[in-house]
């Protein structure tokens, strides 16, 4: 008979990422399901879900509900940066683990998180390279008004200095603000080569569209020119942007290439999470958090991500690094690094020299 492990799920299913927080529950109890069904394995899951609805006051009482209430060890959840911070000293007080599978700004490495989606070494570095070699090297960033969009900024500033850029502007909106004229119109009167979208939900999907109703208006600021360039844009949310995403870019872990299981790198990262929990806690003979973080070095791990490896120091996923094009509801893949890459999260191995020459191949 297989051991039943509890498993805590804490997503938003309404608010300003809705769509991610779907997508990351679709990937948990995707793999969920092939955990609970496979014959091989020594555990089934059972799932005790949680709704902040958005609300950043809501992740740590129920962070610690799950911990204390459920006594549950194990926690998969947060998409936001914020909502991360909020439940880490919830877990640091009752020794639980968080499985984050959102792409993050680096600069943090807790004995309490595991980071199943990039770091900025993964994402960031390599978008600003591949944008620099064929756009230009000068940027306007924009962002929402919090610790992304923040701190996202902050690191491609440098790297745009060291590609030998300019940042042309730097402007931030309220999370779910979507009125963007004016970001639009400064970027029309500075014209950047290219724009790094940190927005996130309706926020940006607003500036889609309004940029490419500049696009029509002024040919120097359609996509294959001047790209919108993201480092949080995936499948999950292509259809509310459709059409006005068509061209721009994203940098991802994961592209979806039509075949059957998740969709979107946020999807994938969450059911990444479940399936390393799983081999983490068969080769500990437990879920108790120490013996899972001491097991998880012993991959690779067959993933939805591909065969990935958890570094041990940092508790981060060594990931592919791939460069995508919208395509209706889909990403063309444009480039992807030709093994997976270990994650940097306080870029102290970043080498600006070796950054802005080409480094990934390209896909044909």
């Amino acid at each position: 008979m297989k051991q039943s492990v509890g498993i805590g799920v804490l997503f938003s299913q309404s608010g300003s990422y809705e769509r991610l927080g779907q997508a990351c529950r679709e990937g948990v109890y995707g793999a969920i399901a092939a955990v609970n069904a496979d014959p091989a394995r020594r555990i089934r899951f059972e799932a005790v879900d949680c709704d902040p609805a958005g609300r950043i006051e809501h992740y740590a009482p129920l962070c610690a509900e799950l911990l204390t209430g459920a006594k549950l060890r194990h926690v998969v959840g947060c998409i936001t940066s914020w909502s991360r911070k909020e439940v880490i000293p919830v877990l640091e007080k009752h020794g639980g683990l968080l499985w984050y599978p959102a792409p993050y700004e680096g600069f943090e490495a807790n004995d309490h998180v595991v980071y199943m989606n990039a770091a900025p070494n993964q994402h960031l570095v390599p978008l600003v390279a591949h944008v620099a070699a064929r756009y230009g090297r000068d940027a306007f960033l924009v962002g929402s008004n919090y610790i992304w969009g923040w701190e996202m900024n902050r690191i491609a500033r440098d790297l745009v200095a060291d590609a030998g850029g300019e940042v042309r502007g730097e402007r931030y909106l309220p999370l779910g603000d979507t009125d963007v004229g004016r970001l639009v119109a400064e970027i029309r009167a500075t014209v950047p080569d290219f724009v790094l979208n940190n927005l996130i939900g309706p926020s940006s999907y607003a500036f889609y569209e309004a940029y490419a109703a500049l696009g029509r208006e002024d040919e120097r600021f359609r996509p294959e020119r001047r790209p919108i360039v993201s480092c949080n844009l995936t499948e999950a949310e292509l259809a509310s942007i459709a059409p006005f995403g068509e061209g721009h870019l994203s940098s991802l872990p994961f592209i979806h290439d039509g075949a059957p299981g998740p969709r979107s790198s946020f999807e994938a990262a969450a059911h990444a999470a479940v399936t390393v929990l799983a081999d983490a806690i068969e080769a500990a003979g437990g879920d108790e958090p120490d013996a899972v973080r001491r097991a998880l070095a012993a991959g690779p791990h067959e993933t939805a991500l591909g065969a990935i490896r958890i570094d041990a120091r940092t508790q981060h996923a060594e990931l592919p690094a791939k460069i995508g094009r919208i395509r209706g509801t889909r990403f063309e893949l444009l480039e992807a690094s030709p093994s997976c890459i270990g994650a940097d999260p306080y870029l102290s191995h970043y080498d600006p020299a070796a950054t802005f020459r080409p480094s990934l191949r390209l896909v044909r």
